[in-house]
């Protein structure tokens, strides 16, 4: 899987018949599928270890943001790899419902059209949209069975109640300028925050119907799909609303870019 960067063109040049040790990305297999929270996460791509941060974020940008996809042979070609090795490792047609974030990229969007040719006309889609600012909330008791009730080696508690309270007292003025913010500034901001994984409610249902009907299947296939998963919190946000109203379906997770020691992080 062949994708390295020309300096001299300042282009990326795609060659899909060969590997070579320039190559930007890695087609992952069987061996990049992770076991977590009783969910199966499979990534198409992985950034190979000598690429600098620089043309990683030069690279996910081309793939984001190139337009027309399907006009573009090679990064059609790209995605459609992955998706025909997805739908070998877990056969598509078994799917009954497809997740997807909101966004700006069209990448998820021609992902979704071509995982079609698998599994339609059974597989149904459903978007989760962007929710206010105001409607974001923080899992304080998360957070302290997580690192506020910590104890040392010798049991005593690692911290004080006062230390508690001023931590708790942090939180609670981010929030009030978290929801005073637009949407974009709060992605950004807290992105790569300690907090953000107890951070909730970024993503909503795009309708009540789609709502109501992810609460009423039950013991079914869902796919989630996103288009680079980096810190993984969107994905994380995804997996919790899913959750929240519905605990009895099977998901797996495919992001088109992304790391296998993800969920080490998370």
């Amino acid at each position: 899987m062949g994708i390295t960067y020309d300096n001299v063109l300042q282009r990326f040049v795609f060659d899909f018949e060969h590997d070579g040790d320039e190559d930007i990305v890695s087609l992952t297999g069987s061996g990049y599928q992770v076991e977590a929270f009783g969910k199966c996460f499979y990534y198409g791509y992985e950034f190979t270890d000598q690429v600098d941060g620089s043309t990683r974020s030069a690279f996910i940008k081309h793939v984001k943001f190139t337009e027309p996809i399907q006009e573009n042979p090679n990064l059609s070609k790209f995605i459609q790899k992955a998706v025909d090795n997805l739908s070998r490792q877990i056969n598509l047609y078994n799917y009954d419902l497809v997740v997807m974030p909101e966004s700006s990229s069209k990448v998820n969007q021609y992902m979704l059209r071509y995982i079609y040719r698998f599994a339609q006309p059974t597989l149904r889609k459903m978007e989760l949209v962007k929710a206010l600012p105001a409607s974001i909330s923080f899992d304080m008791d998360a957070f302290e069975q997580q690192y506020l009730d910590d104890v040392l080696e010798n049991g005593r508690a690692r911290y004080t109640e006062v230390q508690k309270e001023e931590v708790r007292h942090s939180i609670y003025q981010m929030l009030d300028l978290i929801h005073k913010k637009d949407y974009f500034t709060i992605a950004k901001d807290v992105k790569k925050n300690r907090f953000r994984p107890y951070m909730m409610q970024f993503l909503k249902f795009a309708n009540k119907a789609d709502e109501e009907l992810c609460a009423k299947i039950r013991q079914q296939n869902i796919l989630v799909i996103d288009d680079v998963t980096t810190s993984g919190s969107t994905i994380n946000e995804i997996l919790r609303t899913l959750r929240i109203i519905n605990e009895d379906n099977y998901i797996t997770i495919f992001s088109l870019i992304g790391r296998k020691d993800l969920m080490a992080d998370v």
